[in-house]
């Protein structure tokens, strides 16, 4: 028995070495209807695999096209560095439960335990590999909140590459800590928009003292890949490819509640541009997508970056300075430059292209909080689990929080499964700004999202 709260069920449930997942499970197998495909803005026609190489590594790209295979084999180096910090822990969350008084029960699934603070890693590491069995010495990025530029520094680090790292401006300023991790792993880091790039320099111009955003970022560092010999872009987010590793989240969390007897009800992520939700949905979702379950996903956006809520389901630039593919995406538009939310790791302005298509067929719900709310959240949760939780993080436990306490007002024992995707030590100004009573909520106006949907890019219904 757990003396602390007088119950039987372990606190904390761990799979064995063994039971680390040996495959990737690729949600858009069993997608009847597939995501929109992406196009070239020049043409408007479906991108070819030879286009998308020239920015992406070749294994990459072949993942990021593949529609049909359900399960893709974990390279075996990749699964050895996973060792390192996985299979990562379930944990219920009895303190939180006994302080609401709810019925339900909460289970989060904790991806913190790393060095980069976050679930990014596990896409890192796979994009790393496959840029140095192509034989690359640089790979470029964009990070927000810093946990993905720190997750490819460290991976990089591990593969011998040379990492650049475009950082958003306002989190560049306000978390100095964050890009001094990435620097100790051998990253060189740059604020963005900056004035080392074209494209940084346009967007300046157009945006005098803009803080950023993670389309300002793609731009810079895919421009900055094209113009280095022997170098690839590697994304943290949105694309397939990326929530295809991330998947890892959602079976080891399908394994652990096994081991338990559960089954969940409700399973919530926090959503920017979608790696994170993906992951630990993955196998519930195929599960739906087959008919065998109906569980009740709930994709958790900041008020100030509503690309689901607020959004529009069209073809999109991927990047703010229009050098990328167009997207079939919940967005806000790309020249959408959010409010300087603490959040950083949502602020991009679109969806990944996979969970919009879900999202447009009802199979996932989806929710605006704002950032007080958020980090009222935060706050419960630290005092009540004692891990500090990052502000990405706790959009999915501010819906988990209000969920729980639905369960309670309608006398409902059902199962609550949320992602603690990483942990806040790096987010200090924030819960600063927090407790001081100064920190405010900023989303964007009608006529701000009328302006930006005014400038998305024309395509053929056909496209």
């Amino acid at each position: 028995m757990n003396i602390r709260t007088g119950v039987e069920a372990p606190y904390k449930t761990y799979l064995a070495e063994d039971e680390l997942p040996k495959a990737w499970y690729n949600i858009r197998a069993d997608m009847k209807k597939k995501p929109a495909p992406m196009l070239n803005p020049a043409t408007l026609k479906p991108v070819t695999a030879e286009e998308l190489e020239r920015v992406f590594c070749r294994e990459s790209v072949r993942q990021e096209f593949d529609d049909t295979t359900p399960q893709i084999p974990i390279p075996q180096p990749i699964r050895d560095f996973y060792r390192m910090y996985r299979p990562s822990p379930l944990i219920r969350a009895y303190f939180l439960e006994k302080a609401l008084g709810t019925p339900a029960k909460l289970y989060y699934k904790f991806e913190g335990n790393n060095t980069s603070g976050s679930h990014k890693l596990n896409s890192a590491i796979a994009q790393a590999y496959y840029a140095k069995e192509q034989g690359l010495t640089d790979v470029t990025t964009e990070t927000g909140a810093g946990q993905w530029g720190t997750a490819l520094s460290m991976a990089s680090a591990f593969f011998g590459l040379k990492c650049h790292v475009y950082m958003v401006k306002c989190s560049y300023e306000q978390k100095p800590f964050r890009r001094e991790v990435m620097r100790t792993y051998g990253a060189d880091v740059t604020p963005s928009p900056s004035m080392t790039t074209d494209i940084g320099k346009k967007i300046n111009a157009e945006h005098p003292g803009t803080t950023g955003s993670l389309g300002c970022a793609i731009s810079e560092a895919v421009e900055r890949a094209l113009k280095l010999p022997d170098a690839r872009y590697l994304l943290g987010s949105v694309l397939n490819q990326v929530c295809l590793h991330q998947s890892v989240i959602g079976l080891e969390t399908e394994a652990a509640l096994k081991k338990l007897g559960e089954k969940p009800d409700v399973i919530i992520g926090c959503a920017g541009g979608g790696s994170n939700l993906s992951g630990l949905i993955a196998p519930f979702m195929g599960e739906k997508l087959r008919g065998e379950e109906n569980y009740r996903i709930i994709a958790v956006e900041p008020a100030s970056c509503p690309s689901f809520t607020r959004g529009r389901y069209a073809y999109d630039f991927c990047d703010t300075g229009r050098v990328c593919p167009l997207q079939k995406m919940y967005t806000l538009g790309s020249s959408f430059i959010p409010s300087p939310s603490h959040a950083g790791g949502l602020r991009y302005h679109g969806m990944s292209a996979m969970l919009s298509e879900l999202y447009d067929q009802g199979l996932i719900e989806a929710r605006a909080v704002e950032q007080t709310s958020v980090f009222e959240a935060a706050t419960t949760f630290a005092r009540t689990e004692g891990t500090l939780p990052a502000p990405e993080s706790a959009h999915a436990i501010r819906a988990a929080i209000d969920e729980a306490l639905r369960c309670k007002a309608e006398n409902k024992a059902e199962t609550i499964v949320f992602g603690l995707t990483g942990t806040g030590y790096f987010d200090m100004v924030a819960y600063g700004r927090y407790n001081d009573g100064a920190m405010d909520d900023f989303p964007p106006s009608d006529e701000a999202l009328a302006e930006s949907f005014a400038q998305l890019p024309e395509v053929p219904a056909a496209g």
